[in-house]
């Protein structure tokens, strides 16, 4: 099932099944500014991140004494979700604990995605409700990819990331899908950090302290782009498949473990927690330029 959000400016296609946005289209000038997730390379679109982000040590966490297995970033992005069209430019699509994920996750929750439109921009909410007796650990995040390049007279190298704030990029290695001890320092340019497929033949670029609440796509040929927005995000990866035409920007509230967790998820980096009867929301935003 898909749902198709639209307004004066913008075009949007979001999939039931892991609530996975699927198109985002510029009703102007009829570009795609989502990646056509292409099997070849990596066959998604913008799968969300939950319970978990990133992968767990022997891809198992414990809650007390108790052992379970989950893979890397979680089961979400591939159940079917509720899908509730809320008008033609909001809709809303919810998951609910059943007995299949309390086998492996086992806390009682209510999960939306919320998509909405504004003007040029599509936003997305994560909402989070705790329905249980106990505290609810989780993390959550976005993975959305955007393609590079945009439009034909453009190569990949003529792209940049335009950060809001010239900063130092500390990157986090990662070893064997964990974060290691290893930092790499990488150093804007006026804000900018050129994109090359070369950037992520080693993995992601993941941060823990990135200063900008914002990164724009930009590049050199043309006035085409994006604008995204996110904030209360405290970690944040960077990432594309190997030589593939995309940039994921990706904003995560949880990491994946490191080297020498414990593998407590109450001790896990990152770690959400909620009390019962409580709610959590997060928003990010991409405005089509």
């Amino acid at each position: 099932m898909m749902i198709l959000l639209e307004n004066e400016n913008i075009k949007v296609a979001v999939a039931a099944k892991g609530a996975e946005l699927q198109s985002i289209q510029s009703k102007l000038t009829g570009l795609e500014y989502l990646w056509k997730g292409d099997s070849a390379y990596w066959g998604k679109f913008s799968p969300v991140l939950f319970p978990i982000v990133g992968g767990l040590k022997n891809n198992t966490y414990r809650v007390g004494n108790q052992s379970y297995q989950l893979p890397r970033h979680g089961f979400a992005r591939d159940l079917e979700f509720e899908a509730e069209q809320i008008s033609k430019t909001e809709a809303v699509f919810t998951l609910v604990n059943n007995e299949e994920t309390l086998k492996i996750y086992p806390f009682e929750f209510k999960f939306s995605l919320r998509y909405k439109l504004s003007g040029a921009s599509v936003s997305c909410t994560y909402e989070v409700n705790n329905p249980g007796e106990t505290d609810l650990l989780f993390s959550v995040g976005g993975h959305p990819a955007f393609a590079v390049p945009l439009t034909a007279d453009t190569l990949y190298e003529d792209y940049y990331l335009d950060f809001s704030q010239d900063e130092s990029l500390n990157i986090h290695q990662i070893e064997d899908n964990l974060i290691s001890d290893e930092v790499l320092i990488l150093q804007l340019n006026d804000r900018k950090l050129s994109l090359e497929h070369e950037l992520f033949y080693n993995d992601a670029l993941v941060m823990k302290d990135l200063k900008s609440t914002s990164i724009k796509i930009r590049n050199t040929k043309n006035q085409h782009g994006l604008n995204f927005r996110f904030i209360d995000f405290p970690f944040f990866g960077i990432w594309a498949a190997k030589d593939a035409d995309f940039v994921c920007l990706e904003p995560w509230c949880g990491i994946a473990d490191g080297i020498h967790h414990n593998q407590q998820l109450s001790d896990k980096e990152g770690i959400q927690s909620l009390s019962p009867g409580l709610d959590w929301k997060r928003s990010w935003e991409v405005e089509v330029l």
